[in-house]
């Protein structure tokens, strides 16, 4: 009896290790059966599946073809929109990665995962972007070959409108870029996903929302500026001696002296916990891109590195998408679309892939928002000039972020367009350009108005 019971035992510990086995494999094959038919094509590289593999097309948001791959890479036919487009597409060296195509090169080339095969009878993929080629061409052209970003999405769908980093080069044209080290510095890294940048005065909207929220009455305030304030032994100096001035007003002028007082009377923990809920620090993920996370560090922070910190010249960093996703936020009531830009993968008459719109979770309070999208409208008509926004109901918050000792500032420009036709966020950023009203303001006019002909 013991003997059968030993043997039920054995059995039963044999059926086990075999449904763990059946379980590992299929496990392994869901995740890695694209890897090993490409091994398997590699092997047959003069074989149909080869051919198969390099064939598809890519179109912007309106249909027009900015890449055919087909035993060999075509581009765009305009040199600014394949300049553009190539931290999105890549080159044909492989130089700058195809993120999009390792994300989705099994759709494009219609692989089966049930039989390891790929369709074949002359079917072709196709990938439509969300992009549009008009507004990318406007971007390259408005920043003119300096360094820097040009993000603009839909905060209502998610929808990514343009995406330019620069410096950037033509595909069909590549330049002896270790021979220009200089112009093309960070050629390989795409900007809008990859970098952190010094905010400066655009971390003035993080400040006045914990104003907002913590301080009681801030809007009915009355602030003096004589042109600098001292705090803890250090002063701070503004871009102007503003007297009397209002929270509203303080926010349109970009007033140091306000935000510095403010940053002190909200504290460390407060500025980091509202930095944190707006978004600098998160990160997100799409279509096989992974924005890097922004950064404030405050623990060890004295009252002068606190007001630093608050007008966005301490520790603060940011990444351009994280940024521009929190604009819309601000003007959708305090959430957003998470950004995409690969709307859908079709290969022959089968869609493979289609996107779907997804919400960020709150990150501002609907009053508070409302409430900083109606001041960044007041800077807007009363500083920085509607004319500049394609005539559009917007609101912006520019920042002139300083750099080490003997470099140019940055110029950065950030808000949104508040319309049924155009529910837009942008950021725009120009590596040593100075100021960002003066410096980035024309080249958002330039990208709206494409958008608009673009969206229509």
């Amino acid at each position: 009896m013991n003997r059968l019971s030993r043997r039920a035992w054995l059995t039963m510990c044999l059926v086990l290790v075999l449904l763990c086995g059946l379980g590992l494999i299929t496990v392994r094959y869901a995740i890695y059966a694209p890897d090993w038919a490409a091994y398997r094509s590699i092997a047959t590289a003069k074989g149909s599946a080869s051919s198969t593999l390099s064939s598809y097309t890519v179109t912007d948001r309106n249909g027009n073809i900015v890449l055919t791959e087909n035993s060999g890479r075509t581009y765009h036919s305009d040199k600014s929109v394949r300049s553009s487009m190539i931290h999105i597409l890549g080159d044909k060296y492989r130089w700058i990665d195809r993120v999009i195509f390792r994300e989705y090169g099994d759709e494009l080339s219609g692989f089966d995962r049930v039989s390891g095969t790929y369709h074949k009878d002359g079917e072709q993929g196709n990938m439509q972007l969300t992009v549009s080629a008009r507004v990318q061409k406007a971007a390259q052209d408005a920043l003119g070959g300096r360094k820097g970003v040009v993000g603009v999405y839909n905060y209502k769908t998610g929808e990514i409108i343009c995406m330019v980093s620069s410096p950037n080069y033509d595909p069909e044209n590549v330049p002896q870029i270790d021979v220009n080290a200089d112009e093309y510095e960070g050629v390989y890294v795409n900007r809008f996903v990859s970098s952190l940048y010094i905010p400066g005065s655009t971390f003035k909207l993080v400040t006045a929302a914990a104003a907002l929220e913590k301080i009681e009455d801030v809007q009915d305030r009355t602030f003096h500026c004589n042109g600098s304030v001292e705090v803890g032994g250090e002063t701070i100096v503004c871009n102007s001696s503003h007297g009397d001035i209002s929270f509203r007003g303080a926010i349109a002028r970009s007033c140091n002296v306000v935000f510095a007082e403010l940053s002190v009377e909200l504290g460390a923990a407060t500025l980091t916990e509202y930095a944190e809920k707006m978004g600098v620090t998160d990160s997100y993920s799409f279509d096989g891109y992974t924005t890097r996370r922004g950064n404030i560090d405050l623990e060890a922070a004295g009252h002068q590195s606190i007001a630093w910190a608050g007008i966005g010249q301490y520790t603060d960093l940011i990444n351009p998408c994280q940024y521009m996703v929190m604009m819309g936020a601000i003007a959708n009531g305090g959430t957003a679309a998470k950004p995409y830009l690969v709307e859908d993968v079709t290969f022959g008459e089968s869609v493979e892939y289609s996107s779907k719109t997804k919400q960020t979770t709150r990150l501002l309070k609907e009053e508070t928002a409302d409430a900083l999208a109606e001041l960044m409208h007041f800077a807007v008509t009363n500083t920085y000039g509607e004319w500049n926004f394609s005539g559009l109901y917007a609101g912006a918050k520019s920042g002139t972020a300083q750099q080490g000792a003997g470099e140019a500032s940055d110029a950065l420009l950030t808000g949104f367009v508040q319309d049924d036709r155009y529910p837009l966020a942008f950021v725009v950023i120009v590596e040593g350009g100075g100021y960002g009203s003066t410096t980035c303001a024309p080249i958002v006019r330039q990208v709206l108005d494409a958008c608009v002909v673009a969206l229509q």
